[in-house]
């Protein structure tokens, strides 16, 4: 992840690409809800994690799967804060 950038932003930049989004990252809210804005499915679901497993070398455990966790970027972007070292 480029330094410079919030983790809602490389965020939003991933979401876009992974899913072929045609709207401008800049365009989606931290708070938007992605399964109803998106119609975001499990195999969408599935690209965003691993999305998130490369952009921040990440990697998430199967209790942190929860619909809630991947409602919005900001909820996005905190599961990724719980999971950087600090």
């Amino acid at each position: 992840m480029d330094q410079d950038k919030s983790v809602e932003d490389a965020l939003k930049d991933m979401i876009v690409e992974r899913l072929f989004l045609s709207v401008e990252p800049g365009e989606i809210g931290d708070d938007d809800n992605l399964m109803d804005t998106f119609e975001i499915d499990s195999v969408r679901l599935l690209e965003i994690v691993v999305g998130l497993e490369e952009v921040f070398d990440i990697s998430l455990e199967d209790d942190e799967f929860s619909i809630e966790r991947f409602e919005s970027v900001k909820a996005i972007a905190d599961l990724v804060r719980e999971k950087l070292p600090e």
